[in-house]
């Protein structure tokens, strides 16, 4: 009897291909998630399903890894580790698995609502690159929420419209849906369409009173309707006096956007116009395994998609030459070092140098932050012009600014050098700030003047004439020389410009070359408070006047320019 039973094994040994394959198949026509498979089995069913990547079965295989690699992440995802998650979740294929993500998210949603925000900003990342995967999922909550309505569950309306509110305040859904949503639960109230409607008004308040006031303000006139009509309960009118509250405190606990979730750029933002009565394509066939007969095409495809979203390179495409070639460009790398020419890193180094200057208490702390951030060659200028930008963006001028230029000019030369070049640039281009801005850069380099940081030789880009001027440039002029003026003294001051050195330098800015250019300087001066240091050019005037009458007095024709 044990012969016969070892000869039956060996007998059974070459079907045990077919056996997997039958077993498979048998797994196939279950629910998946019913059957616990012992991993050494699966091992062995995965073998078997591998030959063949075309199969029913690999794709099987490869769309429940998809469905629980999506899941995963999904539900892995929070505040901190969202810039990390996304580009796991770009790894996966989301054209193919869209109806999975979309599942996925709402499910995990409705289970934890406080991760509400993080889950919208996940979408509106998503929604830059892959816009029909976020507006598969506003379709499916919308259609969500208007059966929910009509089968009066509370609960699930409650968490559908709080993704929604999320999701307009991140863009990626037009206020028209909100305010549709709001109009349906107040046209005929309730206790429950009240309190819904309450709950969803804090969350999108804050957004419909930026965006749309006037529609915003009919919707309270609403609230205001149902509380002098008193046919809801006392606790629901209560929550509506509590949203007045709300309001008037400008939803300082409610914001738009949380600290942290400001993730995606106004111009790369894709809003969609999805609107709560019209038809809606679901699309349930999405969450169901189904055979793709060209699903090696669309993988090489999303393939393709995902190293644009990432920018990685391919790997699969390897050969002989491309080693070769890889090599090469290893070794160039080693010996030249790579170069960043996408901005990336001056852009995160003038992110450094703002949150630097911003989180200083007093500019002594910001000049000792600011001289350990690691700056390349040449990149001096950037840290300089972030300075002078800060400045210029603040309501009103601060001195702290104009410390921060003092202390780092009188550090270095190269400093000074690099404010002093700043000046020309702004001084040349000043025209293109608005009036405040104009105002705080001109006071800064009042101050970097006035305390001998930067040298007088600057001066010489300024040319006060009718022709080298703007409106911009004379009031830059007026207000720079009016800070000087206040912290050296008018005395001071007209003493500076008689110095040799300064005057051949400013010889643009008190101009003696053509008494039409000298009269413009003089009356300039003068009209600004200073008229004290235009007063060789008014002797200059005086003589130029005599000599050009008695040219004419013995009938000469004097040419029109004067020596000086």
């Amino acid at each position: 009897m044990e012969l016969e039973k070892s000869n039956n094994t060996k007998e059974k040994a070459p079907d045990q291909e077919y056996d997997a394959k039958a077993e498979f198949a048998k797994l196939l026509s279950t629910r998946s998630g019913g059957v616990y498979m012992p991993p050494a089995r699966l091992r062995a069913l995965q073998e078997a399903a591998a030959g063949d990547k075309t199969s029913q079965e690999f794709q099987r295989l490869s769309w429940d890894a998809l469905r629980k690699s999506i899941t995963g992440i999904v539900n892995r995802v929070n505040i901190n580790n969202i810039k990390l998650i996304v580009p796991e979740l770009f790894s996966e294929n989301l054209i193919r698995g869209r109806g999975l993500f979309a599942r996925s998210i709402m499910k995990a949603q409705s289970s934890s609502l406080p991760f509400t925000p993080v889950f919208a900003a996940l979408v509106a990342i998503i929604n830059t690159k892959l816009p029909q995967v976020s507006e598969l999922v506003l379709t499916r909550l919308i259609s969500q929420f208007r059966k929910a309505f009509k089968r009066n569950d509370k609960i699930v309306c409650h968490s559908t419209t709080t993704f929604i509110a999320h999701l307009v305040n991140q863009a990626v859904a037009h206020e028209i849906i909100a305010l549709q949503i709001l109009v349906l639960l107040l046209e005929r109230p309730t206790d429950d369409s009240i309190e819904i409607a309450v709950g969803f008004m804090r969350e999108v308040g804050a957004f419909l009173a930026e965006n749309s006031p006037v529609a915003n303000a009919t919707v309270y006139e609403r609230f205001r309707a149902v509380l002098n009509e008193g046919s809801i309960s006392h606790r629901v009118q209560y929550m509506i006096e509590v949203l007045m509250q709300v309001r008037k405190d400008k939803y300082k606990d409610n914001p738009i956007l949380p600290e942290g979730l400001d993730l995606v750029e106004e111009d790369e933002q894709i809003t969609h116009r999805v609107q709560l009565e019209e038809e809606l394509q679901v699309q349930e066939g999405l969450n169901i395994f189904k055979v793709d007969p060209d699903f090696l095409q669309n993988e090489e495809k999303y393939k393709s998609i995902k190293n644009e979203i990432l920018g990685e390179d391919s790997d699969e495409d390897s050969g002989s030459e491309e080693a070769s070639s890889d090599e090469e460009d290893s070794e160039v790398e080693e010996k030249e070092g790579i170069e960043d020419q996408t901005g990336t890193n001056l852009v995160n180094l003038r992110r450094t140098i703002y949150l630097t200057i911003m989180n200083a208490l007093n500019y002594e702390e910001a000049v000792h932050k600011l001289l350990k951030v690691q700056l390349s060659e040449g990149e001096e200028i950037e840290m300089v012009n972030m300075i002078i930008e800060c400045c210029s963006q603040e309501r009103s001028y601060s001195t702290f600014y104009g410390l921060i230029g003092e202390r780092f000019s009188k550090l270095n030369r190269v400093w000074t050098e690099c404010f002093e070049t700043a000046f020309n640039n702004y001084y040349t281009t000043i025209h293109r700030y608005e009036t405040n801005r104009l105002r705080n850069i001109a006071r800064f380099f009042g101050h970097l003047f006035a305390s001998d940081s930067i040298s007088w030789v600057g001066l010489e880009c300024i040319k006060i004439n009718e022709d080298d001027t703007t409106s911009s440039s004379r009031i830059f002029v007026k207000i720079m020389m009016n800070e000087m003026m206040e912290s050296m003294g008018l005395k001071t001051l007209s003493e500076r410009f008689k110095d040799d050195e300064v005057k051949r330098a400013c010889q643009g800015m008190f101009p003696t070359d053509v008494p039409k250019n000298t009269r413009f300087s003089i009356n300039y001066f003068t009209s600004i408070g200073l008229g004290v240091v235009t007063e060789e050019m008014r002797e200059w005037l005086k003589v130029g006047d005599f000599i050009y009458q008695y040219a004419q007095d013995i009938d000469c024709h004097p040419c029109r320019t004067l020596p000086n």
